[in-house]
């Protein structure tokens, strides 16, 4: 019944206008990727000089480490531009490189010590030492080892026609960007709701070298192979479980989703309040400072969640206070593994599935969310980290349990309904094409990313590692022999080139020391 309400609702909210708006869906990707050496150990070289300065260089820049290299495209309306970007991006790097390759995975090469990352440096301006230290802050909170962690970051916006043409359909009189940002924040909730069928379908971290744990002790039941393999036979990603890109401290922020005053308050009552657990690391108001402050949350962007609201903020403003001036621009999706099937790190299909999913997620109704609710949400995401590819795993729906095929089910069929709206804007069947062929994932965990992973990793018997560098000589062998897609070698060579005279000018407009430029900061958060 629920999902012949969602198709009658579909059916009077398809109207060609609102139909042909989705072609204007801007989307930009952020893809993390660690360097490394010909060994399979992580790259100890400083970033890349021949690719421009990470400080200022929009597209090519580092994440918490010197090895950690980041690439952003910039914003397009073309999933197949977006990842000709990213590939010419990544090409230009490694010429850069020496021998040195990009890691395939999201879960970290072999790393001896975690001395060994070292913290990502940008220059000795007030804002480069900002960001150094807060990457510092990090590291003595939460340890460097989780900050390796690579993953892929999709962002999307929907266009103002397709905005009027839903608000039309829906006889909403509110104020234009009232309505938008209510809308996001519906997709938000409807999304957190659903999140586990991403990590089931595109976890691609079942398995981590031990060298991550640093003979800690896990309650995870893996399973060992060849020199130091773990792996968990049904999992599927291990970076979004307790063991990744996390923080316990941040569950009693208790950061809701059912209003933008609601969600702004939640984030900035955790940049202005003390935490016991960081009281005992000195801040920047010390001699040598080891973070930038004792609050729960540094700055905002500490808050890890996988998917946030956002908004370009203006020089010297916020999240937050961006948010709050203008209401929610766009999504930030921070679920996804590193795709290692594909060169990019994300593949068109999964673009295309992500488009419909998002979509799906804001045209279904979206109830408000309790906490509690977020809780069970997390619990099923959980689950589905450990042991998703085991048919046998219930999930909570409601009052129900349910098993994943059941749901997928159910989701798929909303799915296909929508992906019929993205055909018809495109004038092709590729959007329907993919969705069907996702759907049968659900009933055939082997075919998922991880389910592909842990197969072959089983057939050789050897490492994880030995798996991914092969990946990796293969993808670097492939970049450096294609030609430029979208830019051209002399265009990227010029961004470089200014990337360094815009750093310069950024340190030569400092007009206050480090402590009072971080002290004015604070006050103005």
């Amino acid at each position: 019944m629920k999902q012949t309400n969602f198709a009658s609702k579909l059916e009077k909210l398809a109207t060609s206008t609102l139909v042909s708006s989705l072609t204007g869906i801007q989307r930009g990707i952020e893809r993390e990727a660690l360097r490394i050496q010909p060994s399979g150990k992580i790259a100890k070289t400083p970033h890349p000089e021949g690719v421009g300065h990470p400080l200022t260089h929009s597209s090519i820049t580092t994440d918490f480490s010197e090895s950690l290299l980041e690439f952003i495209t910039p914003v397009s309306t073309s999933a197949e531009q977006t990842l000709a970007q990213l590939r010419d991006l990544q090409k230009y790097t490694l010429t850069s490189m020496g021998d040195e390759m990009l890691w395939p995975m999201s879960m970290p090469c072999f790393i001896e010590d975690q001395q060994d990352i070292v913290l990502a440096q940008f220059g000795e301006s007030n804002i480069g030492k900002m960001k150094t230290l807060y990457r510092e802050g990090l590291k003595n909170r939460y340890g460097s080892m989780m900050q390796a962690i690579a993953g892929v970051h999709f962002n999307i916006s929907f266009p103002e026609s397709f905005w009027l043409a839903l608000k039309e359909s829906e006889q909403d009189d509110s104020q234009l960007q009232e309505y938008i940002s209510n809308k996001y924040l519906g997709l938000i909730r409807n999304f957190k709701r659903e999140l586990w069928m991403i990590s089931y379908l595109f976890g691609a971290s079942p398995a981590l070298c031990s060298s991550f744990l640093q003979g800690k002790q896990s309650n995870l039941p893996f399973e060992k192979q060849g020199k130091g393999t773990l792996y968990l036979p049904h999992g599927t990603a291990l970076r979004l479980g307790d063991l990744g890109y996390t923080n316990s401290e941040q569950s009693s922020l208790k950061v809701m989703y059912n209003s933008l005053t609601e969600y702004v308050a939640g984030l900035q009552r955790a940049i202005r309040c003390r935490s016991d657990l960081y009281e005992g690391i000195d801040d920047f108001r010390a001699q040598a400072p080891k973070q930038l402050n004792k609050n729960i949350l540094q700055i905002e962007n500490e808050f890890y969640s996988p998917i946030r609201p956002k908004r370009n903020a203006h020089k010297n403003e916020t999240p937050t206070q961006a948010l709050s001036r203008g209401g929610i621009e766009y999504i930030e999706i921070r679920a996804l593994d590193v795709n290692p099937f594909s060169d990019t790190g994300i593949s068109i299909e999964q673009i295309r599935f992500l488009d419909v999913f998002l979509a799906y997620c804001l045209l279904k109704d979206a109830p408000k969310m309790s906490w509690e609710e977020q809780q069970v949400s997390d619990q099923n995401l959980q689950a589905v980290i450990s042991t998703g590819r085991d048919t046998n795993t219930e999930l909570q729906r409601g009052e129900e349990k349910i098993t994943i095929a059941q749901w997928g089910e159910d989701i798929f069929s909303g799915l296909a309904e929508v992906a019929e709206l993205f055909d018809a804007a495109h004038d092709n069947t590729l959007y329907s094409d993919t969705v069907r062929d996702l759907a049968t994932w659900v009933t055939n965990p082997e075919k998922t990313f991880s389910g592909k992973l842990v197969s072959s990793l089983r057939e050789t018997g050897g490492d994880s590692a030995e798996q991914a560098l092969d990946i990796a000589k293969r993808y670097k062998n492939e970049h450096l022999g294609a030609e430029y897609q979208y830019y051209s070698k002399a265009d990227l060579d010029k961004q470089a080139a200014q990337s360094f005279e815009d750093e310069k000018a950024v340190l030569e407009n400092d007009t206050l020391s480090f402590k009072a430029f971080l002290q004015d900061y604070f006050e103005k958060a």
